[in-house]
């Protein structure tokens, strides 16, 4: 199994980056606090990834964090019945690491659904298997988001509905958000637009 990679940035876009390591690509998923980490470092730039490695009959998959402590709250969210590793990397990314600990140990079920694809029994079953078990896990030490950086006039509209798409939502949804976020799309970080447009959606 691989547990830690360590390469150069080829390519990266949210919830995806791709390392070389010696000259081998390897895809790795990534939840947003992990992605706005790696958003700081310039292309090319060597980077460093703890991995849990998903392997199916079919397919085996990577996914990567910035610090072992976001490893290891992802991997308490999978033992969880019915929360696989795409379900539990969009949970990562729904809330921060201490907002989701908080509405697991206060029992807020109301905050878990607002996740995209945590519904109600899910998120019952998050509170009823990890309230207690959380209290031993890790603390929520996963770093914030980075402070803003100047957009990419021109990309951030495709890099936000691709975000939005791969953290559960259907196309249309991704849409409406991009739409309703209007000119600051391509002017502001694209952090901050990610942060808004869950804000949005969640509402509705």
């Amino acid at each position: 199994m691989i547990s830690h990679l360590r390469g150069r940035l080829l390519s990266l876009t949210p919830g995806l980056a791709v390392v070389d390591v010696h000259g081998v690509g390897y895809a790795v998923s990534l939840p947003l606090p992990t992605y706005y980490e790696v958003q700081k470092q310039p292309a090319g730039a060597e980077v460093s990834f703890f991995i849990h490695t998903h392997v199916r009959e079919d397919a085996l998959a990577l996914y990567g964090f910035w610090t072992e402590r976001e490893r290891a709250l992802f991997e308490r969210l999978i033992t969880v019945s019915g929360v696989g590793p795409r379900l539990a990397r969009a949970i990562l990314s729904g809330l921060p690491p201490e907002v989701l600990l908080a509405a697991l140990a206060a029992g807020d079920v109301a905050r878990l659904t607002r996740i995209p694809g945590v519904g109600k029994k899910t998120a019952e079953r998050l509170v009823l298997e990890l309230k207690d078990k959380l209290i031993a896990a890790p603390g929520p030490g996963v770093p914030a988001a980075p402070p803003a950086r100047p957009a990419q006039t021109g990309a951030n509209a495709e890099l936000l509905h691709q975000a939005l798409t791969r953290m559960g939502f259907k196309a249309a949804e991704a849409e409406r958000a991009v739409g309703a976020l209007g000119g600051r799309v391509e002017t502001e970080a694209l952090g901050d637009l990610i942060r808004d447009a869950l804000a949005l959606l969640s509402s509705r």
